[in-house]
């Protein structure tokens, strides 16, 4: 289970190496994306709070990258925070994200990205449940929700 020191490591001395990694031109991604997909994963925008359909939605399944479809994280971690967009306690794998320092808008935050295709997601921070502690703060238009299909 990653932690606070772990995150701050990975920024400090590299994150971890992904499965693959996965890179495509400016204009290939703007064709791939919606105009707002692109603007939060390539152009490290961000969206209003409580806007994102994936905020209120709790369905079984995994949240992947939207412009990769790399496997972010799980539904079975995913919590209420009350902040506005989905929040989650841990990564699917601990190699699914990378970490960078921001300090944009006269803050120190970490950005968190998709480690394939480096998507911007959006941050993590140190006050979330136990017993990670961690609340990664995600915004919608940067993953899909993969259902888990019911077994009958």
């Amino acid at each position: 289970m990653l932690t606070w020191k772990d995150v701050i490591n990975f920024c400090v001395n590299g994150n971890p190496t992904p499965d693959e990694h996965v890179e495509k031109t400016e204009a290939e991604w703007e064709n791939l994306l919606t105009p707002e997909q692109f603007r939060i994963t390539r152009l490290k925008g961000t969206e209003r709070p409580h806007s994102g359909e994936l905020c209120s939605i709790y369905e079984a399944g995994k949240y992947n990258c939207v412009c990769c479809n790399t496997p972010l994280f799980d539904s079975t971690i995913k919590f209420n925070s009350g902040t506005g967009w989905p929040s989650f306690t841990q990564p699917i794998k601990e190699n699914a994200i990378k970490y960078e320092k921001d300090t944009a808008y006269g803050m120190v935050r970490v950005e968190v990205m998709c480690n394939t295709c480096d998507a911007h997601l959006g941050h993590v921070f140190p006050d979330g449940p136990e017993p990670s502690g961690l609340r990664y703060c995600i915004n919608s238009e940067s993953m899909q929700l993969e259902k888990e299909v019911a077994n009958g």
